[in-house]
């Protein structure tokens, strides 16, 4: 296929060369960002990743692996939770580097990655160097993919997709140390740790693996190569697994957790031609779809129009096994993407309830972002070989009738409060690039070895670049990165007290809670800014500042207890936020101003009187007007064993210290007395008295309690991640294994 001359004729798109230009247009899509002068902020990225990295990097720079967070949620495992990429060796980039500037390049960096690496698979598959650079140029550049860009995790599970799969089909079809190299990039996809992302990854392998076996496409005798190098993968990220399904065993997130919401409106189907029908634009000026039951996962989930078209014809005229596997995985995410409108995704969660863990169905339209780009490249490589003018202008012209049918429905008969004028605006625009594209495929397409023929690869590829670049808004909005000054709330606001670890805590009001969901100003830095001040999802570590609640994918289910306790009620629970050593709370007039309370309680008492009952009892006495953290504590009826206090004695706590992963705790009893820390309880968590160990009780359903005979003791409490110690002894076995295998075992020739 390579050897046509028509192919030969755009050798000069080399792996290099293709990487340049690639660079080159990821800096002209974001060039403040890449020298420095602005940052990523909208969304998630402001409010849960910058944070993340932060206090990653500040407990790398304490030489502590960060496997705890004591500032949000009372408590929460930070490690475990996977997406916060505290084991994925290129986060050095954001550790080592100037922060506001690093977590940026490190996602801009994984965007051309990601698409150098679709250059190399879809140039494997089709034989083609410009269909490679064209597939490389989609992947890197649709809607979806630069919505992931607010999440940095996500970024780089998906740039080690396309590697994973060049990788790990090589080493089933080719064997020897190809397998043990395709366990790098499998592992570091893993370590980077986007849970769908990964699972729609290995998803691709093995149907491919699949299709491979039943047509006899590598021997089947080696069929045994695919779980061999999937097992060595897992045996290197245990360190990451382990503690990631030990906190999912104790979260929220249990069988039938996720409902279908943020399914892919029907209408939605449109935005795959016309990108802002049936939206608007909204806060920090990005658009959204508007439906009653629509998504806003994501901004764009745009392909662009070249890539669409041609990988609507490579479906329709390619016959190939691959394009057909590519196909059905297109047509399963986008049904399955569309969730409770229709019944088949539905069906299946009730068949396998293991799926609800998968939030929002909107994310398997990944599937059909991967793919397409791939489909479109068989289309390219063909191009030039086959008489395929006849189809393609055919299916132009069917998708030109179509964007402007829809461009009339969308202006005509347009959603409430959804902007007409401007999907009418992008109509002309998208238009004007579909006859762009079709003229420049017609010249592919063509006869002729025209000057204009040898250069028409690049417009392609620059066409298909502007044209998700300009198909709505600016889906990053970017600000200068002073936004992210340490220390900026204490500064502005001067609480008094102030909250600080292991004194005092702040509490995002319910009312306020619900008005940072709604504030949406147009400007992103004010928005931000504004929500900051108010401690909006976890930008309060940027100012060590603890607070009840937080913004993590998982939680232990009896914080989620407690937390949707609160946050579900219109009535307040002044009692239960003294227990909980609430300092301040939000202002009633002001989200971003704070009001003192002078009621609250140390972080660490002694002396309550123990009471026994089950959670749902427990949970209807904290909630109660009478509870008093200070005389009660309620505990499991397990712990009956562990107790031998019955009423509420004298004691007092002498004196109590909280690191990021350990408490110290003085304190003295006339009588065997309980001592309750209100931090969240956690398995991971281990209790001595004077140096012998003791249990650690779960007290008022989610916090935590110790016993102390009479007289004074120095209490100590330690976190020590037993699901990481033992993961950590397998990944160096794996990893071991991996570079025992890179040094023995030869390189074999690949298969046709």
């Amino acid at each position: 296929m390579s050897d046509t001359p028509a192919n030969r004729a755009f050798d000069w798109l080399t792996p290099l060369r293709f990487g340049l230009l690639l660079a080159l247009l990821v800096f002209a899509s974001f060039p403040h960002v890449v020298l420095g002068m602005q940052t990523f902020v909208a969304r998630d990225y402001g409010f849960f990743a910058y944070p993340l990295a932060w206090f990653q990097k500040d407990c790398f720079w304490r030489g502590l692996i960060p496997f705890w967070d004591p500032f949000n949620n009372c408590g929460v495992p930070f490690l475990a939770q996977w997406n916060t990429m505290p084991l994925y060796p290129p986060s050095a980039i954001y550790l080592l580097l100037p922060l506001p500037w690093a977590l940026s390049f490190f996602c801009l960096l994984h965007l051309w990655f990601g698409g150098f690496g679709m250059f190399f698979l879809a140039r494997k598959w089709t034989g083609d160097s410009f269909a490679a650079a064209f597939a490389g140029t989609a992947f890197c550049f649709s809607g979806l993919t630069l919505n992931l860009l607010m999440w940095p995790s996500h970024t780089a599970t998906w740039s080690w997709m396309p590697w994973v799969v060049l990788a790990v089909e090589s080493a089933w079809r080719e064997g020897g140390r190809k397998m043990f190299i395709a366990a790098i990039p499998g592992a570091l996809q893993m370590l980077a740790g986007g849970p769908e992302i990964i699972a729609f990854t290995w998803l691709v392998l093995f149907a491919l693996w699949i299709q491979q076996l039943a047509k006899n496409d590598f021997p089947r005798k080696a069929f045994w190569r695919f779980p061999v190098v999937a097992v060595l993968i897992a045996f290197m990220v245990a360190a990451q697994l382990l503690p990631f399904f030990d906190l999912v065993a104790h979260s929220q997130r249990q069988a039938g957790y996720a409902d279908l919401r943020w399914s892919l409106p029907g209408r939605g189907l449109v935005n795959f031609l016309l990108p802002m029908a049936f939206g608007r634009i909204m806060g920090e000026g990005i658009f959204f779809q508007i439906s009653p039951k629509g998504q806003a996962w994501t901004s764009s989930y745009y392909l662009g129009l070249g890539t669409l078209w041609l990988a609507l014809l490579a479906i329709w005229k390619y016959r190939d096994r691959r394009v057909w596997l590519l196909a059905a995985l297109a047509a399963l995410g986008v049904v399955f993407a569309l969730g409770e409108n229709t019944p088949v995704l539905p069906a299946l969660r009730k068949l396998l309830p293991q799926l609800s863990f998968v939030t929002y169905p909107v994310k398997y339209l990944l599937l059909v972002t991967f793919t397409a780009p791939l489909l479109a490249a068989f289309s390219l490589a063909q191009m030039t070989q086959q008489n395929i003018r006849k189809q393609m202008t055919l299916l132009g012209i069917g998708l030109l009738v179509l964007l402007i049918a829809v461009t009339i429905w969308a202006t005509k008969f347009p959603l409430p409060y959804s902007d007409a004028h401007a999907a009418l605006l992008d109509g002309f625009s998208r238009v004007a690039f579909l006859i762009l594209t079709g003229a420049i495929l017609f010249i592919l397409a063509g006869k002729s070895r025209s000057g204009l023929f040898k250069i028409a690869p690049l417009i392609l590829i620059l066409v298909a670049w502007l044209d998700v670049l300009t198909h709505e808004p600016a889906q990053n909005p970017n600000v200068p990165p002073d936004v992210y000054q340490a220390n900026l709330a204490r500064e502005k606001l001067a609480m008094n007290p102030q909250p600080e670890l292991g004194a005092s805590r702040a509490l995002v009001t319910p009312k306020a809670y619900m008005d940072f969901i709604g504030l949406a100003l147009r400007n992103p830095q004010n928005n931000y800014l504004a929500k900051r001040l108010g401690f909006c999802g976890d930008c309060n570590l940027l100012d060590s500042a603890p607070k009840v609640d937080g913004f993590f994918s998982l939680t232990t289910r009896w914080n989620n207890d407690l937390f949707s306790l609160i946050y579900s009620a219109t009535n307040d629970f002044p009692h239960l936020d003294d227990f909980l050593g609430v300092s301040q709370m939000t202002a009633p007039d002001e989200i971003y101003d704070w009001q003192p309370r002078k009621t609250y309680l140390p972080l660490v008492t002694a002396g309550q009187r123990p009471v026994f009952a089950d959670d749902a009892e427990t949970l209807q006495a904290l909630s109660a007007g009478n509870f008093d953290g200070s005389k009660i504590v309620f505990l499991p009826p397990e712990a009956k064993a562990f107790v031998t206090a019955t009423n509420q004695t004298e004691a007092r706590v002498l004196d109590s210290k909280f690191e990021i992963q350990s408490v110290e705790i003085q304190a003295e009893a006339a009588a065997p007395a309980l001592v309750v820390v209100a931090q969240s309880f956690y398995p991971d968590w281990s209790a001595s008295v004077d140096g012998r160990d003791v249990p650690l009780l779960r007290a008022n359903h989610a916090f935590q309690a110790i016993q102390i005979p009479q007289g004074r003791h120095d209490i100590r409490l330690v976190y020590k991640d037993k699901a990481f110690d033992t993961g950590a002894a397998l990944s160096i076995i794996g990893w071991l294994a991996c570079l025992l295998g890179l040094l023995l075992f030869p390189s074999r020739r690949p298969l046709r």
